[in-house]
């Protein structure tokens, strides 16, 4: 059985950090490209960065680009997103997403073949 287990979330203040873990049972990321989404309250999932670790790829949604960073370990399976100088817009429940089959990075949503359950992430003074 595959699974993928986020954690890490919590609650932070405004310009505070946080780092994500998603670790994976029963694939190997190597193999798969990983998305981060995030979801907020009332609004829908959103793909923020993904990571293609084999080929050292990465991609960014503007507006997380030069504050998050997805990284991966392979040894320990697990991809991670690093977020700095973090705002309340960035509040949300957090998930991570594996897809090997798609057409270019990052893949479209229902090119995912698994998905975690979510963290969450809050940001509030």
């Amino acid at each position: 059985e595959v699974q993928l287990v986020e954690s890490g979330g919590g609650l932070v203040k405004p310009g505070g950090s946080l780092r994500l873990s998603c670790s994976a049972s029963g694939i190997t990321f190597d193999d798969y490209a990983i998305t981060w989404f995030r979801q907020p309250p009332g609004m829908q999932r959103e793909g923020i960065t993904c990571i293609k670790s084999s080929e050292g790829v990465t991609y960014y949604r503007d507006s997380v680009k030069g504050r998050f960073t997805i990284s991966s370990d392979t040894a320990k399976n697990t991809i991670y997103l690093q977020m700095n100088d973090l705002k309340p817009e960035d509040s949300a429940v957090y998930y991570c997403a594996a897809a090997s089959h798609y057409v270019r990075l990052c893949p479209k949503n229902d090119e995912y073949e698994y998905w975690g359950q979510g963290t969450q992430v809050t940001v509030s003074s």
